[in-house]
């Protein structure tokens, strides 16, 4: 997704920018010229730069012989230009993580100054816009406050930048080269949990990347990039309250400045080699473009650059640059790169799934390499590059002109993400369902981890008895939920208990086990409320019982409830929390079987009292009530148990649940308009309530403001259950030109909300209560 935070400079409207101009070929007079790059001076910041940053990455092993991998990005970007009266202002930020690689643990920080959220602000009214239109919505309310979403933050201190040598201080993040040419970079995470002070010497001369240091970047950056492949690196890295030193070290350091072009139309310059350098032929535009830069350090002393953009899409490679750097600094330029994808890893966070293993073949250099990360999750969530980029330490196995070589690297993944918030859904889907073909397998095994006999979520208590037939349970038993489940379907009440762990400082990666819990839940409701409703689909297909008869759907449904057992029992809680989550979702059951019971009474007194008088209060009053039991109080219980979980206040937990209430009593109002505007792939029968006499909030509105005839005619029809597709349309027409559905949308509106303007004050500012409030825009304003 396009990123808010980044400066709005034109290099077009920029020629001549203080002594220096800029060049048709991308050069300025302060970049190097040919020969040695003189570091003494290219190091310190470009007075021509509009986009400057400085980069390291180090593998390092402690005393004791633990392994951490540590990578740092400092970044400086153009914000105004100056005048006779004021200098030039800049924004500054910095990203780093650090990968200890033994616990399999990741910790990253992200930080920007105080000027981002006018930045941002600044960018969108100019036109770089985000992907999705609600998200750059829940945006602009925070950038408004003066704010940026957490967990990036912003610097408590003015940053410093020298522009003469290489001196930055990011907030007490530093980097720096002192006078006997040695770098030093000093990190600290926010809440003191690690932090490292390295000293860099480099090992060998700098290499210009791609044609003779020119390279152009995805959002239509013109730059010059250098780097030193290899370096010795000493010092020490505390995590906790530990500090142990560095006894061997290994770093890489890049440094790229230049121009940047965030024309709203603008695209990458595409270098695909049958098309020669800087070809315009093949444009990409702002969002379609991702890319994977690999760093790798091979034990036979040879360093190895790759860098691929690919249109997001399609695949299609839009630029690739091989650099090699032999054991003695000399470098050479591929153009015959091969990457293929060997393994992926999905986020749970923010449902990305990053190429975090893969194939790298350069024929004619004679390199044929296995890229494997070393653990998957070393995500950095972070505006700056919306709503994250996966930075990790990765290993290398593989062949060099068919002799073995090993080595170590850095792989970047950025542009990853989703396109909007359907693609968003639709990934959460696919990681709910694939962790519910976990917990509930269609065939079970005896032994393992993926026996489902064991007491869990989602999980049968039944092991002890070996004369069981698994087989023939999974299919009686568990099919019927599968087989709703594996349709599809948004998976949002899952997402919203995970992160409303996060979002209220808990870390949900501890509880991913909780995930299914909620989309059993719903399966199960859904199989049973159509057997009530006599419902012919669902999700696009039969319904369970059309396909396994009324008896077994039955029996699968209820099942469910206690398949979806709270795991507590997987967790190190406090016994009144494990027992306070049991009450929520024990009241959260019998709540929806009484709203399900009144949602089967007969309410014809009260429709026959408001089609005679127009008064609809008590009915509309019962319909609401049926909405609020079956559908809000479970979505609050997902989401009040997701913050207990994260250790939340009592008011998070409660003004959580009362948001989620409020969402999930809009979406039964918006799923009563959809039923008669139609639903998007026809994942439900258009008009199914009036065919079946239901009395739906629409028809309460309706009932309230026609005449009388035309009241008497909605509520007979209703009653008799009308088959014929044109008496359906004919009353469908009448909800509609009357009114009652746009009615409806609105009153959906104003419950979300109320709801959003009593948790805003509640929760701080982050990227998952940023998503919270674009989906209730998404809620209102959906089709499925």
């Amino acid at each position: 997704m396009a990123n808010p935070i980044q400066s709005l400079i034109d290099p077009e409207e920029n020629e001549g920018i203080g002594s220096v101009s800029i060049r048709s070929l991308g050069h300025a007079e302060d970049w190097p010229g040919s020969g040695p790059i003189d570091l003494s001076v290219h190091d310190a910041p470009h007075a021509s730069s509009t986009l400057e940053w400085w980069y390291v990455n180090t593998h390092l092993e402690l005393a004791g012989g633990e392994k951490v991998a540590v990578f740092a990005a400092f970044f400086r970007q153009l914000a105004e230009e100056g005048d006779d009266a004021r200098p030039r202002s800049y924004t500054h930020s910095v990203a780093w993580g650090m990968s200890l690689i033994d616990e399999r643990r990741f910790v990253s920080k992200v930080a920007v100054d105080p000027l981002a959220p006018k930045v941002g602000l600044d960018n969108l009214d100019a036109g770089v816009k985000n992907d999705d239109e609600r998200i750059e919505r829940a945006y602009r309310e925070v950038l408004r406050k003066g704010k940026i979403p957490g967990p990036t933050r912003m610097f408590h201190t003015a940053p410093g930048v020298a522009e003469q040598g290489l001196s930055l201080d990011y907030d007490g993040d530093r980097f720096e080269k002192r006078s006997d040419g040695r770098y030093r970079l000093v990190l600290e995470d926010d809440k003191g949990d690690c932090g490292c002070e390295l000293e860099i010497v480099l090992r060998k001369p700098p290499t210009r990347y791609g044609e003779d240091g020119v390279v152009h970047g995805v959002s239509g950056e013109t730059m010059f990039y250098y780097f030193v492949p290899r370096a010795e690196v000493t010092g020490h890295v505390r995590v906790g309250a530990v500090t142990k030193p560095v006894v061997h070290g290994s770093g890489w350091y890049d440094h790229e400045f230049g121009f940047t072009d965030h024309r709203p139309d603008s695209g990458i310059r595409a270098l695909k080699p049958e098309l020669g350098p800087y070809n315009d032929t093949v444009p990409a535009q702002r969002g379609e473009t991702c890319w994977r830069w690999l760093s790798l350090q091979l034990g036979d002393g040879s360093d190895l650059s790759v860098f691929f953009i690919t249109r997001r899409a399609t695949g299609e490679v839009l630029d690739n640059w091989t650099m090699l750097v032999d054991a003695r600094g000399r470098s050479s330029v591929y153009r015959d790169a091969q990457l293929e994808t060997l393994d992926s890893w999905r986020s749970t966070r923010t449902f990305i799934e990053y190429p975090v293993g893969m194939r790298v073949q350069v024929p004619s250099a004679g390199l044929d390499l296995r890229v494997h990360a070393t653990f998957g999750d070393q995500e950095v969530i972070t505006v700056i590059s919306e709503p994250a980029f996966w930075e990790g330490s990765v290993e290398v196995s593989g062949q060099r002109h068919g002799a073995p070589v090993v080595g170590r690297g850095w792989l970047e993944c950025k542009g990853f993400g989703h396109a909007d918030l359907d693609e968003f859904y639709s990934a959460v889907g696919r990681e709910v369902r694939a962790r519910l073909a976990q917990t509930l397998p269609l065939q079970p095994s005896s032994s393992g981890t993926a026996q489902m006999m064991v007491r869990g979520s989602g999980q049968l208590p039944v092991s002890s008895n070996p004369d069981l037939d698994r087989d023939r349970l999974a299919r009686c038993l568990v099919q019927p939920i599968r087989q709703i489940a594996d349709r599809g379907g948004k998976g949002w009440r899952s997402y919203a208990a995970l992160a409303c762990i996060d979002v209220v400082g808990g870390d949900s990666r501890r509880f991913l086990h909780w995930l299914v819990m909620p989309e059993i839940v719903h399966v199960g409701s859904l199989i049973v409320d159509d057997v009530e409703d006599e419902s012919r689909v669902r999700r696009g297909g039969p319904c369970a019982h059309v396909l396994h008869g009324i008896p077994r759907a039955i029996n699968s449904g209820t099942a469910a409830y206690f398949l979806a057992e709270p795991p507590v029992d997987k967790d190190d809680l406090p016994a009144d929390k494990k027992l306070r989550i049991y009450r929520l979702y024990f009241d959260a059951l019998r709540a929806g079987h009484a709203g399900q019971a009144l949602d089967l009474d007969d309410v014809s007194e009260l429709a026959d009292h408001a089609a005679f008088t127009g008064d609809t209060r008590e009915l509309e009053r019962h319909v609401m009530a049926v909405h609020k039991l079956k559908t809000a109080v479970p979505a609050g219980m997902f989401a009040r148990a997701g913050a207990l979980l994260g250790g939340g206040s009592d008011l998070e937990v409660e003004t959580l649940g009362a948001f989620f209430e409020a969402i999930g009593l809009a979406f039964q109002i918006i799923d009563d308009v959809l039923n008669l505007r139609g639903f998007e792939r026809n994942l439900k029968q258009r008009g199914e309530d009036i065919a079946q006499g239901k009395v739906t909030l629409p028809v309460v509105k309706a009932l309230g403001q026609l005449p009388t005839e035309q009241r008497s005619w909605l509520w007979r029809t209703l009653a008799a259950r009308p088959s014929e597709p044109a008496v359906i349309d004919d009353v469908i027409r009448l909800l509609e030109t009357c009114g009652a559905l746009d009615q409806c949308t609105a009153l959906a509106r104003e419950l979300v909300e109320e709801a959003w303007a009593r948790l805003d004050p509640v929760l701080e500012d982050s990227q998952y209560k940023l998503m919270f409030r674009a989906f209730s825009w998404y809620v209102l304003e959906r089709h499925y």
